[in-house]
């Protein structure tokens, strides 16, 4: 079953198509029956059973007069009239909400059923009996419901299932088949309502059908529409957690980096100056000296990394340049002899790789600088089908194979940021014989 809201849509669309076939042919039933189409049609034409009207109880054959009285044109009145009064309700019927609420699930069924049988028994009654015209005889009668009796169908298929369609074509022609043999029809006519219904009847469960198998596969691509975008969504919101919990990473990595090495530097200093106050002014007013030291450097590097956080050196720079200032810019400050081996220009990486990459040269080449007590260290990038970055220092070092927690942040970092990018970090060190730090993606 499709939303209540479409299908109310639907049935208004139909009592509109309903309404306009109504006016079209109402104009062109009138201009038919004005006397130069009378004449033509009389002189270019023969009625179906010459002599004999369509049901005996009907009006006979016109004389040629060709401009039927007024009391003979009142059928062609009564049949509009009936019809548009049954469509004009059934336009009311969907807009009006409280019938909506009261019928339920009778709702849909209910105006199916009006615009399916109110049609046919307007046809077969007030038909007949209009003036002779070329829409007067069997033919006529068939060609005038079918419009309406299609729009049904398509509200069937729209709503229901192929046993509900065949159940449909089926029904209205027994009813209309039913509602012409209480009639005295001529053996004529009656063989012709027989071939047009069986043909109307064949031709709308193959139509049903196929409007069926079009309304099922355009709801399950509705329904994998839906189920796509949920999944869009949730993808979004993952990513979106995601980049959160990368850039939380990111500032714990810069933190650890700068304010807590600074701070416990200074607390290391200000327990020892605490520790000597009683004993010796001069060793403490020498330690609350190397705290002050400790603090402008601190501050110093925690401006450094803040400019670092808000720069787009990377990216306007390129990814070589950038970690050529970055070392550069270590070496100067420390002090150290650096060697730099930089391939240039690098092929075009993805701008997470470049990231990826520049971070982990960032903070192997600060580690450097602030802990391995090295004289040179030498920065190495390559390409050839991978890109490998390669950082080596001949500092103090450290057991890189023990298994104990080192509270080495940045290190954990590093791994965090070449697994996300779907790279390997190697780092070797040894105590007393450098660190290599290895990147490759």
């Amino acid at each position: 079953m499709s939303s209540s809201h479409d299908s109310t849509r639907f049935l208004r669309i139909a009592a509109l198509i309903w309404i306009g076939y109504l006016i079209a042919m109402a104009v062109m039933d009138f201009a038919l029956y004005t006397p130069q189409v009378q004449r033509m049609f009389a002189e270019n034409s023969q009625p179906l059973i010459p002599n004999q009207p369509l049901f005996p109880n009907s009006q006979p054959n016109l004389p040629q007069t060709f401009n039927p009285p007024p009391n003979q044109l009142a059928p062609v009145f009564l049949y509009y009239a009936a019809n548009g009064l049954v469509a004009l309700m059934f336009l009311l019927f969907t807009h009006w909400g409280w019938i909506q609420n009261k019928l339920g699930g009778l709702y849909y069924p209910l105006l199916v059923l009006a615009i399916s049988t109110a049609p046919i028994f307007i046809n077969v009654v007030v038909v007949p009996r209009f003036p002779q015209g070329p829409l007067a005889n069997a033919e006529g009668m068939a060609l005038r419901q079918l419009p309406v009796l299609f729009v049904a169908l398509a509200l069937v298929a729209w709503e229901y299932q192929l046993p509900h369609i065949i159940f449909f074509s089926i029904s209205t022609t027994v009813l209309e088949l039913g509602l012409i043999l209480f009639a005295s029809v001529q053996s004529r006519s009656i063989f012709v309502f027989l071939f047009i219904a069986i043909i109307r009847t064949i031709s709308f469960i193959a139509l049903g059908i196929f409007i069926n198998l079009l309304v099922n596969r355009l709801r399950g691509q509705s329904e994998s529409l839906r189920e796509a975008n949920a999944n869009l969504s949730h993808y979004a919101s993952t990513l979106e957690q995601l980049a959160v919990s990368r850039e939380r990473n990111r500032l714990a990595r810069e933190l650890h980096d700068t304010l807590a090495h600074s701070l416990t530097a200074i607390s290391v200093s200000l327990e020892t100056a605490k520790a000597y106050f009683d004993i010796d002014i001069n060793k403490t007013l020498e330690f609350i000296d190397k705290s002050l030291d400790a603090t402008r450097k601190g501050a110093d590097e925690t401006r450094r990394a803040l400019k670092a956080l808000r720069s787009s050196s990377l990216e306007d720079m390129g990814l070589g340049l950038a970690i050529q200032r970055a070392a550069e810019s270590a070496a100067a400050r420390f002090h150290l002899n650096l060697t730099l081996d930089l391939k240039n220009p690098m092929p075009t990486l993805s701008p997470d790789v470049e990231q990826t990459i520049f971070r982990v040269a960032q903070e192997a080449i600060e580690n450097i600088a602030n802990h391995s007590q090295a004289k040179n260290f030498s920065v190495h990038l390559e390409s050839n089908g991978h890109t490998k970055l390669t950082i080596q220092d001949d500092g103090i070092g450290f057991d890189s194979k023990s298994k104990e927690p080192t509270g080495h942040f940045g290190l954990v970092g590093m791994y965090e940021r070449a697994e996300l990018a779907g790279g390997r970090l190697k780092i070797e060190s040894e105590k007393g014989k450098g660190t290599q730090v290895v990147l490759t993606i």
